[in-house]
């Protein structure tokens, strides 16, 4: 008895077959989730105006050149409790009003700018928000128009301990 060879399966019965499309289709799904994402989501490190921005670097170490000047430097103090901000400068320029700019590394929308009244000799203070948590970078300039000077630092909040605000480069925002 001669028995003839099994008829094949039809494509669609197969495993082959459909491994293969559901690699193709896992595929272009996960490349149109990605487009997506990457069109919806907005990256706010990229700077649009580079070379404006390249040409200010020279005024903001202009500006901490003249604070070195000055002799002046800063201690900063913020009470975890009660979120009051005491300020002590030191130097040879004393305004009677302070702008402390709190720059947040990663998300500009973050960013928050305190005004320090003068109380007594090199003392300031104002009023930080509650709840003033992680990392920040510090600038520290007299609140006017055009400041001639400006200190830089970085603090991590809450601490007890102070931060020193320097004319050194440590935030260029």
């Amino acid at each position: 008895m001669s028995s003839s060879p099994p008829s094949p399966q039809p494509w669609y019965k197969q495993f082959w077959p459909w491994f293969l499309i559901g690699l193709l289709l896992s595929s272009i799904v996960v490349s149109t989730s990605f487009a997506v994402l990457s069109v919806r989501s907005f990256d706010g490190m990229v700077q649009e105006d580079y070379y404006e921005h390249g040409k200010a670097i020279n005024m903001v170490l202009a500006k901490q050149q003249h604070a070195a000047d000055l002799n002046l430097a800063a201690t900063l103090r913020i009470d975890p409790m009660t979120s009051d901000v005491v300020l002590d400068l030191t130097g040879n320029d004393r305004p009677e009003r302070l702008m402390l700019k709190f720059i947040f590394p990663t998300e500009a929308d973050r960013d928050q700018e305190l005004i320090l009244e003068h109380v007594r000799e090199g003392r300031y203070l104002g009023q930080a928000p509650d709840n003033f948590r992680y990392r920040w970078y510090l600038q520290l300039q007299p609140d006017q128009e055009t400041p001639a000077w400006r200190l830089v630092g970085e603090g991590r909040f809450p601490d007890e301990s102070e931060v020193a605000l320097t004319p050194g480069r440590a935030a260029d925002a």
